[in-house]
C-alpha cells in the first residue's frame, strides 16, 4: 500500500504542477467563458486514466487463466507438478512473500507472473518450457518470475500505466480544445472527436515507449533478483541461453511485461524485454561484482 500511496502522491504533485503552469502561462484564462475547466479536466483524466489500470490489475489473475487456458494446480498429481509446486514454494520462502498459485498452460517455452499484490500472485509456466529445459534452468526461470513478484512489478507497472493514461487523456483533450479555440469558425463535433483520437494515438505511442523502457529496466532487475535468490548468476545465464533461438510464446497484452521472454518487436522502442544476449551480458558482468538485489527501481525498496 505504501507503493500505491507514493505513486499516487507523485501523480497528484505532477497534476498540481501542470495546473500551476497552466495558470502561469495563462492557459486556464484562455478557457474562461469556454467549455473547459482545466482543473476539472485534470481530475477527470486521472479518474479515467487509473480506472482501467486498476481494474486490469485486480482482474489480472482471472484474465491470465482465461486467456492462456492455464490449469491452476490445486492438488499436484504428477511428480512434475509436485516438483513445480515445491520449487515455487521454496523460492517464495526465500523471497519473503506468500506462496503464489502455480499454473501450467499449453504453449511454446515461456512463463509469467501476475496478480494484484505480491502476497496473492500467480506463477504460470508453459508445457513447452517444461519439456525443453532441465530442472536447474526451469528453477532459474521461476526465480525470475518470483523476483517480479518480490519487487511488486505488477503493481508498479499498473500505476505507471495509470499515470501515462492520465496524461494521454488530458493532453489530447486540452490540445483539441486549444485547436478549436484558435479557429475562428470552430469545428464540428465529429472533427473534434477525430482530432482528439489523433492526439490520443500520438501521445499513446509516446506513452508506450516510456512504459516499454521501464519494463526493460525491470527485466534486468528481475534477472539480478533471480541470481540473488539462486545464489549465483550462472543458472539464470544458462536458462537465458537455453531460451535463445526458441520460439517465444506470445502472451496476452496484460502479461507481456512479466514473461521470461517476449516476441520480437518491430521497433526496439516497443519491446517489453531486452534482447537475451544483453541480459546474459549484464548477468555475466555481475559475476565478478556484488550482486544487485533486484529490489531497486522506482519505489523498489518500498513494501506493498
Amino acid at each position: 500500500m505504501k507503493r500505491i500511496f507514493l505513486f499516487l502522491m507523485i501523480n497528484l504533485m505532477v497534476m498540481v504542477t501542470i495546473g500551476v503552469l497552466c495558470s502561469v502561462f495563462g492557459i486556464d484564462r484562455y478557457f474562461v467563458g469556454g467549455e473547459v475547466d482545466v482543473s476539472q479536466l485534470m481530475a477527470f483524466s486521472a479518474v479515467v486514466g487509473f480506472s482501467g489500470s486498476f481494474i486490469s490489475l485486480l482482474m489480472s489473475k482471472t484474465i491470465a487463466v482465461m486467456t492462456t487456458g492455464a490449469k491452476v494446480i490445486v492438488r499436484p498429481e504428477t511428480t512434475e507438478e509436485i516438483w513445480l509446486v515445491e520449487t515455487v514454494a521454496d523460492l517464495a520462502d526465500k523471497a519473503g512473500v506468500r506462496r503464489p498459485d502455480v499454473a501450467v498452460y499449453k504453449g511454446d517455452p515461456n512463463a509469467f507472473a501476475t496478480g494484484a499484490f505480491k502476497n496473492s500472485a500467480l506463477v504460470a509456466v508453459s508445457t513447452g518450457l517444461m519439456a525443453t529445459m532441465n530442472k536447474n534452468e526451469i528453477r532459474a526461470v521461476l526465480a525470475h518470475e518470483m523476483s517480479h513478484i518480490r519487487n511488486g512489478d505488477m503493481v508498479t507497472m499498473a500505476l505507471l500505466q495509470g499515470v501515462l493514461n492520465t496524461f494521454v487523456f488530458f493532453l489530447s483533450r486540452l490540445l483539441t480544445r486549444l485547436l478549436v479555440r484558435s479557429r475562428s469558425k470552430g469545428m464540428s463535433r465529429m472533427s473534434m472527436r477525430l482530432v482528439s483520437h489523433l492526439f490520443e494515438m500520438i501521445f499513446g505511442i509516446l506513452a508506450m515507449t516510456v512504459s516499454c523502457s521501464f519494463s526493460r529496466r525491470r527485466e534486468y532487475r528481475a534477472d539480478a533478483g533471480a541470481a540473488d535468490l539462486l545464489g549465483s548468476p550462472r543458472p539464470m545465464i544458462d536458462a537465458l541461453k537455453a531460451l535463445s533461438g526458441k520460439r517465444a510464446e506470445s502472451l496476452p497484452a496484460e502479461m507481456k511485461a512479466f514473461g521470461i521472454v517476449s516476441t520480437d518487436a518491430l521497433v526496439r522502442l516497443f519491446a517489453t524485454h531486452p534482447p537475451l544476449e544483453d541480459r546474459i551480458a549484464a548477468l555475466s558482468r555481475n559475476q565478478s561484482s556484488p550482486m544487485i538485489k533486484g529490489r531497486g527501481g522506482l519505489f523498489g525498496s518500498v513494501d506493498d
